[in-house]
């Protein structure tokens, strides 16, 4: 069956997902952003602001955008890059990926185009300075290039699940470097009763300590306050536990090794234009991300990710699921 486009009034696309269980997703041309994710239950399972903007120029606050070819502030671009701000398109030769279900996965394309490569030529002592702060002096050269790409993306359901598989070629002449990452936006019951587990013990940088390292001391991650800190040689395993859902999240990744925590809390969310002022309280950013070390593609090299967030509809809490079982696959 062809892929079930919706075309809306503003004169927007929206790609509707199902599987046979039941569970939908909705991904737009705009931002190549999942912005619905829901289970058999028709229960939401991504944030989506209660002011978010789906059109153009904003970019959309909630369900799963791409940060490319930056992530954060991390750079001279626009914060996360310019990806989530672009109109992708329809892929219709994803190779050497197989050929999909086109009721339950899309596959969209960025290509690079002129207004891309003015603004990523990454002349920048900024980045440069990030670049030295991480011992990276090898690639500082690439980053006065301009950069022919093609970013790919491959979104699929299934029972209980979400899987986004990107792939970025160099279709240049000279090779370039890039950050990307998965904002996971989700939703929670309340964000007092949410732990994050697989990332104690591990270093960060925190972002509201200027980006200073730390090791994370506690056994899991919970929130009383802002948290914004991206996790350094996290594990493919991570496990998001709502107490008051009974359901835990888990999050699996390759070739992203970077992890971000985000909630902005009270005071920040007031000030954040396109988010509610209680949104804190529902929401959790659990990222994917190749953020501390840029990724280097030479010519017609290509590097492939992918990530699965699956719902495990219990937690420890419930005296049914233990999460460690959940990180180390035994359940």
């Amino acid at each position: 069956m062809p892929l079930n486009v919706v075309n809306d009034r503003d004169g927007s696309s929206r790609i509707l997902l199902t599987d046979p269980a039941g569970s939908t997703a909705e991904v737009l041309l705009y931002g190549g952003q999942v912005v619905s994710w829901k289970n058999e239950r028709r229960e939401k399972l991504l944030y989506m602001s209660t002011k978010a903007q789906l059109k153009p120029p904003k970019a959309i606050r909630g369900g799963l955008p791409i940060s490319f070819p930056q992530f954060g502030n991390f750079g001279a671009l626009e914060r996360h890059g310019f990806a989530r701000n672009r109109f992708w398109s329809l892929d219709n030769d994803p190779s050497p990926l197989p050929p999909a279900n086109q009721q339950s996965t899309v596959d969209l394309v960025l290509k690079s185009t002129e207004d891309d490569l003015k603004i990523w030529p990454h002349r920048c002592v900024q980045l440069i300075s990030l670049l030295v702060h991480f011992n990276l002096i090898d690639i500082i050269f690439l980053c006065l290039l301009r950069c022919s790409f093609e970013l790919r993306v491959r979104i699929s359901i299934s029972p209980g699940k979400l899987t986004i598989i990107p792939r970025v070629r160099n279709t240049d002449t000279k090779a370039f470097s890039f950050m990307f990452s998965l904002r996971n936006y989700l939703y929670v019951s309340d964000i007092s009763e949410v732990r994050v587990e697989g990332l104690e013990t591990l270093d960060y940088l925190d972002n509201l300590m200027r980006r200073e390292r730390f090791t994370e001391q506690a056994d899991a991650i919970t929130f009383d306050g802002e948290v914004d800190k991206v996790y350094l040689n996290t594990p493919t395993k991570i496990a998001i536990i709502d107490h008051e859902r009974k359901r835990t999240i888990e999050l699996r990744k390759e070739g992203m090794p970077n992890a971000a925590v985000w909630n902005p809390w009270d005071k920040k969310a007031k000030s954040i234009a396109d988010m509610g002022d209680e949104d804190y309280t529902t929401m959790l950013c659990v990222d994917s991300g190749a953020i501390e070390s840029p990724i280097v593609l030479k010519p017609h090299e290509e590097w492939k990710g992918r990530q699965e967030l699956s719902i495990v509809s219990s937690s420890y809490c419930s005296g049914q699921l233990d999460p460690r079982k959940v990180l180390y696959g035994d359940y």
